[in-house]
């Protein structure tokens, strides 16, 4: 699947604990990455600064599903279903 442009979902519904350009803590769920542009896409896209995972993401139907309503919904309820109890 190729990535939708304009979706996002992925640098907003997960969460991110490795570094971000000024989110030195990474990103907590649901929380816009700072490098979101006003358009979603990765300001630091192809740039060594971006975190490894988010370079190692793939767009999949079963995380993206067939809109950014479903993507942020499936890659919530992820990051929920796959969280450490506290």
């Amino acid at each position: 699947m190729k990535c939708r442009a304009g979706c996002g979902a992925c640098c907003i519904a997960p969460s991110i604990s490795s570094p971000i350009p000024g989110m030195p803590q990474g990103k907590p769920a649901g929380v816009r990455c700072m490098q979101l542009t006003a358009e979603n896409h990765c300001a630091i896209f192809g740039q060594p600064e971006r975190p490894a995972v988010c370079a190692a993401f793939s767009a999949d139907p079963e995380v993206c599903g067939a809109s950014t309503a479903e993507a942020l919904h499936l890659l919530g309820w992820l990051e929920q279903s796959t969280a450490a109890a506290v």
